[in-house]
């Protein structure tokens, strides 16, 4: 199964926590109170997330943290490459080749690469200003909107 870790997700939390008031320092008692989080998870998410330039830090009384860049200039992918552990990959052969025994006589290995390839670029392609404004209504393929117009009496 495709999942994201806790801590990606808890990332992406703070991220767009921050992009919705992108004019002022948060601290992070603050953003784990605002998003019920556990403060030292918090701390160390926000720490992942300075050391990759997404967030910047500002000391003293009044600091704390913003948004390195605008929402719209960080992807998800810079998210996920900020805070796992490993690089990013669906399978052990497109996160890190030479790490599987049957990788030169797989007959899956280029399909999964391909796959990746796709995932990673629509990762790519979401900013967490996408990921803090609500989802498009959706409707299904090949359908269309249908406005109806009431009559004024």
């Amino acid at each position: 199964m495709l999942r994201i870790s806790k801590i990606m997700d808890y990332g992406t939390l703070v991220l767009t926590y921050m992009a919705g008031c992108p004019e002022r320092l948060c601290s992070a008692s603050e953003l784990a109170r605002a998003l019920g989080l556990n403060p030292p998870t918090v701390s160390k998410v926000l720490k992942l997330l300075g050391r990759h330039g997404l967030v910047r830090s500002v000391r003293g009384v009044q600091g704390g943290y913003a948004l390195g860049r605008p929402a719209a200039q960080i992807s998800i992918a810079q998210v996920i490459d900020a805070l796992e552990d490993q690089p990013f990959g669906l399978t052990e052969c497109t996160a890190v080749p030479g790490s599987c025994d049957f990788e030169t006589g797989c007959t899956l290995r280029e399909n999964w690469q391909r796959i990746n390839a796709i995932v990673r670029r629509t990762l790519e392609d979401v900013s967490v200003a996408d990921m803090a404004q609500p989802p498009p209504l959706s409707r299904p393929p090949g359908t269309r909107a249908v406005v109806r117009r009431q009559q004024l009496v």
